[in-house]
């Protein structure tokens, strides 16, 4: 959520960067509202304060002809003030509406302007050459009888996948690897986290109102009332922890790691990416959150993305590191680097893990602040990564790690969690 006050002070240069968004607030409005509940909380102020003055009065009258004409203006005045605080009531509930909509503001780094592209970091490694003619992650797959589309088809429906023995094993080896190397290599503390989450949770993090599509809710969970949904990513319970707390500076830095199912609906995702492991309902993922000292965040969002990269490093797969656009970076987000990796057979980069520095736009809407040394409160600043999406990398893993005979080659540090060769 964005500062209104600082909005208020700087309307042009804000109505020009929501438009870099693609945002199209009407700013003007909301900074009139926002005056409007400002005299009406003078007003109800100045109410309280007249009805506190008579109440004190109603000692020295209670023997007085006049205490009747005492109650009715305290009654007058209770009257007003109920109504002053239905209005603003009303306009709080219209001005936060309107909060909700408005995406981060972008660091002044990220490409902007209508037809804004990504910038491509650098690149990693070497795309690996083959001497025969290679096949999909799909197709291996099919072929060896480890993914099984027809059985999760008629048991669940569409986007769902069954995985047998050596696939199976690779997704839970690779989930694990990666679980240690971010506790043991990055000193991330693992947390286990509900896969349920209420809709406070889900605004607190930037899920809501934006993303409402892409939930699954759980319509009898409380009296068939969309209260709660399955978690899109553990991003969300995982910064939803320090919600409403105070921390002490010499707290920060805190990084949370946690490997988690989500769940979403992936409304309007089509085409060849959401075929097999790129785009299911339900997926795996080790999520990153950091919570830091707003001077560090942006150096923190380097060595967040530089975690992520060290599992590909470890693994040995080319991948490119990019810098999206306004165009393409993620609602809560003020700078964004994907990491997408090399899909021999696509012939094609694709995503693998996004990381974020939300700056204080997710802990403005949770209440997540840190105390100073010298006892002044101020915002923590949060970011969020894959580190990784396991069933992306999987697939890249064996498109790239592929042999004629359609085995795979296990990555020399997979070996403690795996055989040589599938």
């Amino acid at each position: 959520m964005i500062d209104l006050k600082l909005i208020k002070k700087n309307i042009y240069l804000y109505i020009n960067k929501f438009k870099n968004r693609g945002c199209n607030i009407n700013i003007k409005y909301l900074s009139k509202i926002d005056d409007e509940r400002k005299k009406l909380k003078f007003k109800l102020n100045n109410s309280i304060f007249n009805k506190n003055k008579l109440s004190k009065l109603l000692y020295l009258y209670k023997n007085n002809s006049n205490i009747n004409n005492l109650y009715k203006n305290i009654n007058n005045i209770n009257i007003k003030i109920n109504l002053l605080k239905e209005k603003i009531k009303n306009l709080n509930y219209e001005i936060n509406n309107i909060l909700y909509e408005i995406p981060n503001i972008l660091s002044n780094d990220v490409p902007s302007g209508k037809n804004s592209k990504n910038i491509d970091v650098y690149y990693w490694g070497e795309k690996r050459k083959f001497n025969f003619n290679i096949k999909s992650y799909i197709t291996i797959g099919k072929l060896n009888n480890y993914i099984d589309f027809n059985s999760s088809s008629k048991i669940s429906g569409k986007k769902f996948i069954i995985m047998k023995n050596n696939f199976s094993r690779i997704y839970r080896a690779l989930s694990q690897f990666m679980l240690d190397i971010h506790i043991k290599n990055h000193g991330y503390e693992e947390i286990y986290v509900p896969l349920i989450v209420n809709n406070e949770s889900l605004y607190g993090s930037g899920q809501l109102p934006k993303f409402k599509k892409d939930l699954f809710y759980l319509n009898n969970f409380n009296n068939n009332k969309l209260t709660h949904a399955l978690i899109p990513t553990s991003e969300v319970p995982l910064v939803n922890i320090m919600r409403n707390t105070i921390l002490n500076e010499n707290k920060l830095p805190i990084k949370f790691v946690s490997n988690s199912s989500c769940f979403r609906s992936e409304v309007g995702s089509y085409g060849s990416n959401s075929k097999g492991l790129i785009r299911l309902h339900q997926f795996d993922k080790v999520e990153m959150v950091q919570f830091v000292k707003p001077n560090d965040s942006f150096n923190s969002l380097e060595s967040l993305t530089n975690n992520a990269e060290y599992i590909l490093q470890l693994l040995n797969l080319h991948y490119r590191k990019v810098l999206l656009s306004a165009n393409n970076t993620s609602f809560s987000s003020c700078k964004t680097y994907d990491l997408e990796v090399w899909f021999p057979y696509e012939n094609k980069y694709i995503e693998v893990s996004s990381c974020s520095n939300t700056s204080d736009f997710q802990s403005r809407r949770i209440l997540a602040r840190y105390k100073t040394l010298d006892n002044k409160i101020n915002l923590i600043h949060i970011l969020n990564g894959s580190g990784l999406a396991i069933g992306r990398t999987m697939a890249a893993l064996i498109e790239n790690y592929q042999e004629k005979d359609m085995n795979i080659k296990i990555p020399k540090i997979l070996l403690p969690y795996m055989k040589d060769r599938l």
